[in-house]
């Protein structure tokens, strides 16, 4: 089992981020995740929130060995190619440390308060689409011309090749079965939703059927749920248990509101027990 900490970039100031990742670090964890939004999204009122892939630019100069990741990118925010351009840099500044995690966007009100278009759920999900092909068209180094449904490219080409060969793991967030899960199907090396693993058996057994339908083997998408960690260790071990038992490769853990101390003692009691 492999675990991840989310270290919640608002309502903090950054060098709190920064900390948060080290010391994630430090403890053993396999990666780090912040958010992509660009407003408080819990709690009342203003408040610190710092854009995701900067974040990460940043982060990746102030570690060494942690992954890095946005749990999960919403392909409404940024033009596919932008994106391949952001994620390609970070692979680079990170020195082949990026996770690129996608998903369709779902939370309207900040789209609407700074502007930017919502589209439809079938059009986010056809730009979902657009923006994979894309941005692993992209990665090779090529030129590319590729007409989609929502964003298209025109004898584009970009360089440097990424670090991580033939890109940056795809993460797909989600549970949405007509249109979300057929998707990571087909591109997902890694799959993530929010549950419990008796409450995600039905999609996490759709994927893997659709996944073979694709020619692909269903253990080659690593299965990745989230995790409280403020509950009693031994109630966490249980969760951790539930999830590795069910075929679940990696957990994210939430950064808690007994902050680094419980961090530390998840880290000192859970982690040997059940890391890779």
């Amino acid at each position: 089992m492999r675990f991840g900490l989310d270290v919640a970039q608002q309502r903090v100031p950054f060098d709190e981020v920064v900390a948060r990742t080290q010391l994630a670090e430090d403890l053993g964890f396999d990666g780090a995740w912040g958010f992509d939004h660009f407003q408080p999204m819990y709690g009342d009122g203003p408040g610190e929130c710092y854009e995701g892939l900067t974040t990460l630019a940043a982060l990746a100069s102030a570690t060494s060995r942690i992954r890095l990741g946005l749990m999960i990118m919403g392909v409404t925010y940024r033009h596919p190619s932008l994106f391949a351009n952001q994620a390609l840099t970070i692979d680079h500044a990170s020195h082949g440390r990026f996770e690129m995690s996608l998903g369709a966007a779902w939370f309207e009100p900040e789209h609407r308060a700074l502007g930017m278009r919502f589209p439809s759920t079938r059009d986010r999900f056809d730009l979902l689409e657009d923006t994979l092909e894309i941005v692993t068209r992209l990665m090779t180094g090529e030129r590319v011309s590729y007409s989609g449904k929502q964003a298209s490219i025109e004898d584009a080409q970009m360089r440097p090749l990424p670090v991580q060969q033939p890109h940056p793991p795809i993460w797909i967030g989600g549970t949405g079965p007509k249109r979300l899960i057929p998707i990571a199907a087909k591109w997902a090396d890694v799959w993530h939703a929010f549950g419990t693993p008796k409450s995600l058996a039905e999609t996490k057994a759709l994927l893997e059927r659709l996944a073979e339908e694709n020619g692909r083997d269903p253990a080659s998408i690593t299965k990745a749920g989230s995790l409280s960690i403020s509950e009693p260790i031994d109630t966490v071990k249980r969760h951790v248990e539930k999830w590795r038992d069910a075929g679940y490769g990696y957990v994210v853990c939430g950064w808690p509101e007994e902050g680094r101390a419980r961090v530390e003692e998840v880290a000192a009691q859970v982690l040997p027990e059940f890391a890779e």
